[in-house]
């Protein structure tokens, strides 16, 4: 049996791994037989043109796992058949933040043993994730994508339709152009008027409601059309802040924070005058966190559910039930409103 043409010898993933996935894959298929004798070290390394260690360390990988059996001077034996491969996900981020990795660790923590994911990050630009696709598409069982990028009309669907659609589930974001996908989504425009809704009573203590939105974070604009609609429905004054600064921070007014760069500059200025956040000045924060609940006796946020998010996605693998599930989207009100 000739194996070398399975072994990509360019790939980023461990050969001893790709030998691990293709022991398993001729046991799935039937090739080998509970107990059944396969071949020895020394013949797969010369078959796949691969070194001896590399081999028995996958070898020794199928036994640990229960796969395989070693009969000391005969060599290793079918020990199960009914052999479940890790499946090979990349999760694939614009970037690192606090609710990205909420998402991180609950898609991994679901999918637990039964998946190794690898995570890739592409800082917004098209051309990186374009080179990220290309050079792993052959690699991996399902790509699971946040896609963002720093011009909101690029064009991503070219890219993603490199992939075979049965391995995209895209996270976060719903694109117009990619509606037959699966994916877990937010509704940025909505979201944000359907909370702060919630907590109208508690702005209109104010004389102004203020968003802070950093221009160049590359935060959905979807969220700034949300607040304006909201704020003209309800009537209030208000105003969209590019670049906060202890200037634009003024009593009795109300502020919506995107950023958490903003947010502590936001808590140090108020400190330095004395103000008592949700007296002389109020403020909400996009995407709840654990120092949000304790920060200053607690940050009012407005805030989808990131964990459940990547739960919901990683059982969308598991389980191959692939569909639309828009996340929900929580007022949580705290003491500094």
């Amino acid at each position: 049996m000739t194996y070398d043409l399975r072994i990509n010898h360019d790939s980023e993933v461990p050969k001893y791994k790709q030998v691990v996935e293709m022991i398993i894959s001729d046991i799935e298929a039937g090739i080998f037989k509970k107990g059944q004798r396969i071949p020895s070290i020394n013949e797969t390394s010369e078959e796949l043109l691969l070194s001896r260690d590399t081999v028995e360390k996958a070898y020794v990988h199928l036994k640990k796992k229960g796969v395989l059996l070693s009969v000391r001077g005969k060599g290793y034996y079918v020990n199960q058949i009914n052999v479940q491969k890790e499946i090979k996900v990349a999760l694939i981020f614009n970037k690192l933040s606090n609710y990205k990795r909420s998402i991180y660790y609950s898609f991994v923590e679901t999918l637990g043993s039964k998946a190794a994911v690898d995570v890739f990050i592409y800082n917004y630009s098209i051309d990186k994730f374009e080179d990220i696709i290309d050079n792993q598409i052959n690699n991996y069982d399902y790509f699971a994508i946040l896609p963002q990028f720093n011009d909101e009309d690029t064009v991503v669907d070219r890219v993603i339709k490199k992939i075979p659609r049965e391995k995209v589930l895209l996270i976060d974001r719903n694109l117009d152009s990619l509606k037959d996908y699966p994916v877990v989504y937010q509704e940025f425009e909505k979201d944000i008027q359907t909370a702060l809704g919630k907590g109208i009573s508690l702005l209109k203590k104010y004389t102004k409601v203020n968003l802070v939105f950093p221009s160049n974070e590359f935060y959905s604009k979807n969220i700034l059309r949300g607040f304006q609609i909201f704020c003209q429905v309800n009537a209030l004054d208000f105003s969209i802040i590019d670049q906060l600064d202890e200037n634009d921070v003024k009593k009795k007014e109300a502020y919506v924070l995107v950023s958490d760069d903003d947010l502590y500059r936001f808590v140090k200025i108020t400190k330095g005058k004395n103000w008592k956040l949700g007296q002389d000045i109020g403020v909400v924060a996009y995407n709840d966190n654990p120092v949000k609940e304790i920060l200053e006796d607690g940050i009012t946020t407005i805030s989808t559910n990131h964990y459940e998010i990547g739960r919901l996605a990683a059982q969308m693998i598991l389980s191959k039930e692939f569909k639309r599930i828009k996340s929900p989207f929580e007022f949580v009100q705290r003491n500094s409103l």
